[in-house]
């Protein structure tokens, strides 16, 4: 864990029975089943990092005026165990997030995890919760956040907050296979702006976007697609994913990170892995003008959108209050089949894995 915080064991005093725990494994759906334990760490200004428990999965006690119900001092994570084969248990970048967390934290005026104790956090919850990781294509999906606790009503950065992890068995996000998904383009919302908070992992972004979500699904779409919000024609991200596009000359293209999108982890593994097989990869501006005169003329192979929970996404049909328009037919294309198999071939220690980015995690801790 770390050299300076001593995690404490408490079992959970009555767990889910082993037929229960198995009845639920069956159709885990996404989100919705959630392990018997938690980990929680406390800080509070002046003495920072403390406290921290493996414990009971159990509802929060939480003063009225914590300032995290008032200013939404908020962060959170995601990121997935998988058993392999060869019955280990292993995390993909968990690193990474951390680092991740930590950016956001930063800009949200929150303080900082050490990364050991970010990643050792998650390590014994899922040592705690082992037999509630699914075989197969699941994999149980870990959730760390942290909330400003303070009891305050004054603007400025809360004194206390707590970290906690939890867990949840998940399974095939696409049930029967990945299909395309059809994304809606939203003329009128935005997702960030400059000098915001579009590049930390904040519960305020995703709260912005749901009403732009809620219209993608009134149009029949799973996803929506947000514009920059200086001249609204620039492509940024999805509600929740990174996206890219693929051309006929085997160039793939996706937006920069210049502060309003969130640097995706599976984001920038496909980078890795495109880079690495000799694909030229720009990460540029790209128009929704030039997605649909390039989807027109057939110069636009591809597109697919990427994420932790859906890993790629083929995207099929785009639609928008002007109209809607198909890439290469709406089928799924083969660079996005070919990358979306070689990351999942290293998530789940059956490919190589070249870059290192598997972490095998010590069961007996």
């Amino acid at each position: 864990m770390s050299d300076t915080v001593l995690l404490t064991r408490r079992p959970h005093p009555a767990p889910t029975a082993p037929h229960a725990r198995a009845a639920l494994l069956e159709d885990p759906g996404f989100g919705k089943v959630f392990t018997d334990h938690m980990v929680t760490i406390r800080w509070v200004e002046g003495q920072g990092w403390h406290d921290a428990q493996v414990r009971a999965r159990e509802p929060f006690q939480l003063d009225p005026a914590s300032a995290v119900l008032h200013y939404a001092q908020e962060i959170f994570e995601g990121l997935k165990a998988y058993r392999t084969r060869g019955n280990d248990v292993v995390l993909f970048r968990p690193h990474e997030n951390a680092r991740r967390f930590n950016a956001s934290a930063d800009r949200m005026a929150m303080p900082q995890l050490p990364e050991a104790l970010f990643v050792g956090a998650i390590e014994a919850l899922v040592r705690a919760d082992a037999d509630w990781i699914p075989t197969g294509e699941g994999s149980l999906y870990l959730r760390p956040f942290m909330i400003a606790t303070e009891a305050f009503l004054g603007v400025r950065p809360a004194a206390e907050y707590t970290f906690c992890v939890i867990a949840c068995p998940v399974g095939a996000y696409f049930k029967g296979g990945a299909k395309p998904v059809t994304v809606w383009v939203s003329d009128h919302y935005t997702r960030a702006a400059p000098g915001g908070t579009g590049a930390a992992k904040c519960g305020g972004n995703y709260a912005a976007s749901l009403v732009a979500q809620a219209e993608a699904i009134r149009n029949g779409c799973d996803q929506v697609v947000f514009l920059d919000a200086a001249e609204h024609r620039y492509v940024e991200e999805l509600g929740g994913m990174n996206v890219f596009f693929v051309f006929d000359d085997g160039t793939m293209v996706t937006p920069p990170l210049n502060g309003t999108i969130l640097p995706g982890i599976t984001r920038d593994s496909i980078l890795t892995l495109a880079r690495a097989e000799g694909l030229e990869v720009q990460e540029r501006l790209y128009g929704f003008d030039e997605w649909q005169a390039d989807a027109a003329t057939g110069r636009l192979r591809e597109a697919f959108a990427c994420g932790t929970a859906a890993v790629l996404a083929a995207i099929g049909e785009i639609r928008h209050a002007g109209g809607a328009f198909k890439i290469n037919g709406g089928g799924e294309g083969p660079v996005t089949t070919r990358l979306r198999d070689q990351l999942t071939g290293i998530q789940r220690a059956t490919a190589p894995d070249p870059h290192g980015w598997s972490h095998k995690i010590d069961m007996e801790g």
